[in-house]
């Protein structure tokens, strides 16, 4: 199996969620400087294949790339991290996005608007460190 496209929307969206954590990985705490930011990943817990969450802020985490293969290959181990971080409600209402075929569809058919929404977002999170990240 190849690797998933980056896509200009998978782009502002990474940005927005390393934004979001300030440059520094949710897990450890490590601090990313703007030279060594490619160090600092966007962590799917549903992966990206999931175009229903693949968009979603509350299944996205700022990871050093150390955090996120432990995490990526350990999945109890990331179930554990994930409840203690937003708890078992919001991991269901997860589940339930993630199984939901026809959002994932019409996300995919938003794909350009999706990146306009996180560009823009972007933005404003760069202006403003204090501004609340806003899901599509």
């Amino acid at each position: 199996m190849g690797a998933v496209k980056i896509r200009a929307a998978d782009k502002w969206f990474s940005l927005c969620i390393r934004q979001r954590s300030r440059w520094c990985c949710d897990r450890c705490g490590t601090y990313y400087p703007e030279e060594r930011r490619m160090g600092l990943h966007c962590s799917h817990y549903f992966g990206r294949g999931s175009w229903a969450t693949r968009f979603d802020p509350d299944n996205a985490w700022a990871h050093c790339y150390g955090r996120h293969m432990h995490l990526g290959s350990n999945p109890r181990l990331f179930d554990e991290w994930m409840e203690n971080r937003i708890g078992k409600g919001l991991i269901d209402l997860l589940t339930e996005k993630k199984n939901d075929t026809s959002l994932g569809r019409a996300n995919k058919r938003a794909e350009k608007e999706i990146s306009k929404h996180y560009r823009q977002q972007y933005r404003l999170m760069a202006e403003d460190p204090n501004h609340k990240l806003i899901a599509w």
